[in-house]
């Protein structure tokens, strides 16, 4: 993909290299057992929750599949980050700062163009929040472990870039556009958000008869902003012509590696179905296929079949 013709956003928060503590003293990510978040993390997220109406798996926008895909571990529980040092706003000079800040930049210009002429609605910028080990969300403390996650409340994306490091190693997901699309992923939440579509599904959820039912309504959520991602890539390549085969080629690869069938079969050497919150590999592809082949918002209703 290319990607360093495009405008940078100034929608980036940097808090990478700020000084937080944790409970071993080694500020490295603190990872919980397989498939499953620190105990602090989650009864963070289900006060906050409760609090404001809104489902604790969509405000960590699955984190416990992303830790999964870290490869979990021993559970060790964190302390909440000290006071950030410093938040240097605008687009970062490194060259990963830049990519992210470009593929922001893109995401900006594409949904500011796509909202308004196909759902008659303006378009509001998400901040994107680059941090290193851990930080601080609206929704709680912000982890490596947990992947990269959208939070409603303050409307901010947050990424610990080591994870495109992840991608490559474990699962062989790397490649811009494929990071791109992980990106986007979660620009698309933020779609979902200002389509009204969030807090549609936490009432859903409430009034769900199982924890099976309200896996599902999940996995729509997740499946639609795998759709949404593809739309952006869409419109994105009619833009500019920045996207080719072989672009497309990973980023379907990365779809299949993080499928919750791919990432139980790995992690326990089984599947069940009924946990699913994101998807099987299966439904990833198609649903990033469909947004990439439509470039359509509407096509992208995971709601109606």
């Amino acid at each position: 993909m290319r990607w360093e013709d495009a405008r940078r956003s100034d929608n980036i928060e940097d808090r990478r290299g700020d000084d937080y503590a944790d409970a071993g003293g080694g500020g490295g990510p603190m990872m919980g057992g397989a498939g499953h978040l620190g105990l602090g993390t989650m009864v963070v997220l289900g006060v906050i929750a409760y609090a404001l109406g809104i489902d604790p798996r969509i405000l960590i926008g699955g984190a416990e599949m992303l830790n999964n895909f870290r490869g979990g571990g021993q559970t060790v529980e964190q302390q909440a980050p000290r006071q950030q040092s410093t938040r240097q706003t605008g687009a970062p000079s490194d060259q990963i700062g830049q990519f992210v800040a470009a593929v922001v930049g893109m995401n900006e210009d594409v949904w500011s163009d796509v909202l308004p002429k196909q759902k008659n609605i303006k378009f509001t910028p998400a901040t994107l929040v680059m941090f290193s080990g851990a930080t601080r969300s609206a929704c709680g403390a912000a982890q490596s472990a947990m992947g990269p996650f959208y939070c409603p409340i303050d409307q901010k994306i947050y990424l610990d870039t080591s994870f495109f490091r992840d991608m490559k190693q474990k699962f062989g997901g790397g490649g811009d556009f494929a990071y791109a699309y992980v990106i986007s992923h979660e620009m698309g939440h933020h779609i979902e958000n200002l389509l009204g579509i969030l807090p549609k599904v936490q009432r859903a959820q409430q009034q769900a008869g199982s924890r099976a039912e309200a896996n599902g309504l999940s996995v729509r959520v997740e499946l639609m902003a795998d759709c949404l991602a593809g739309v952006w890539a869409a419109s994105a390549n009619s833009k500019w012509r920045n996207i080719d085969p072989d672009d497309i080629q990973k980023a379907v690869a990365t779809a299949q590696a993080i499928g919750d069938d791919r990432l139980q079969k790995s992690s326990r050497g089984y599947v069940v179905p009924d946990s699913f919150t994101h998807g099987s590999s299966a439904q990833r592809v198609q649903w990033l296929q469909r947004g990439m082949q439509s470039g359509q918002v509407d096509s992208c209703n995971t709601f109606s079949r």
